[in-house]
């Protein structure tokens, strides 16, 4: 009876990635993706308790050479920052420069499982016709908890919520 319960308590600190593909627009290249997950006991308990959570999104666009290590093409990463305010009984979801306030926990949830397109390179950055390896990656950074916190939650394994590497090709337009 226990080996059947592991499965499910280590299936709870993953991060799947359920869509992810790249669009091109006039501004430039944007990630469409999300995600599913679901926060555990402990680190549901660190929100309500006032500890922002920050969640790290990071795409690597590689083309690929025969004759030298694969060209680094983009390079970017978007964090965005989960928190509780006690006082107002609100949520809050940072992301770059703009925050969103929510009433419940899932409705907070939902933006940072189902981000907006978010532009990470401008319309010149690849080259029209190559084809790129996208290796996409998504989850709790920890590093920017509390440093008390750091240290918990680096040796406590319900800290750790993260995908697997998702990788696809994309050819540019």
């Amino acid at each position: 009876m226990l080996a059947c319960l592991t499965p499910r308590a280590h299936a709870a600190d993953v991060v799947e990635i359920t869509r992810a593909y790249i669009e091109a627009s006039d501004e430039g290249y944007k990630l469409a993706a999300s995600y599913s997950f679901d926060l555990n006991h402990d680190l549901d308990d660190a929100v309500q308790h006032g500890v922002p959570l920050f969640f790290t999104t990071e795409i690597e666009l590689t083309r690929p050479r025969w004759y030298w290590f694969d060209e680094k093409a983009i390079v970017a990463r978007q964090t965005s920052r989960l928190s509780y305010n006690v006082l107002t009984r609100q949520y809050h979801v940072s992301l770059g420069g703009l925050q969103q306030s929510f009433a419940t926990l899932d409705d907070a949830l939902f933006l940072i499982r189902r981000p907006s397109r978010w532009l990470v390179a401008a319309r010149g950055a690849l080259k029209v016709g190559q084809t790129y390896n996208v290796t996409l990656r998504m989850g709790m950074d920890r590093d920017y908890l509390p440093k008390p916190i750091q240290v918990n939650a680096f040796n406590n394994s319900d800290w750790r919520l993260a995908s697997n590497r998702k990788t696809f090709l994309y050819t540019a337009e």
